[in-house]
């Protein structure tokens, strides 16, 4: 997932930069290895470890990535409930039958109380 936050970061810091990472990324030296794509030749990348990109400082780019955790994280509420609530099949019968839309309403009120919206 590391490698997901820091394609995000990038994006938001530099869209439409192009590199690529080996292995994982962790630490400021991790982040000095990646290679940095600067042209083409030929159909082939020309890649380089010397970081094109003063706006993509490891320090930027990690509080971006921690940003983005923070951003997910705060979000566990909805997937948690997303999980749990009717399908789209049960809500359509439900709107044919009122003793089904009272069980899902319901169902969606106890689903809301377990995983309540974190207060800002």
């Amino acid at each position: 997932m590391y490698s997901d936050k820091l394609g995000k970061a990038i994006m938001i810091l530099k869209p439409y930069t192009k590199y690529v990472v080996y292995g994982e990324l962790n630490t400021e030296e991790d982040f000095n290895k990646i290679e940095w794509v600067t042209g083409e030749n030929n159909g082939q990348a020309i890649t380089t470890t010397t970081n094109p990109h003063s706006e993509l400082t490891w320090t930027l780019v990690k509080a971006k990535m921690d940003e983005v955790d923070a951003e997910y994280d705060a979000q566990d509420y909805a997937r948690k409930r997303q999980a749990e609530y009717p399908s789209v099949q049960e809500l359509v019968v439900a709107l044919y039958d009122t003793e089904d839309k009272a069980a899902i309403d319901s169902k969606r009120a106890e689903i809301k109380l377990k995983y309540p919206k974190p207060v800002a």
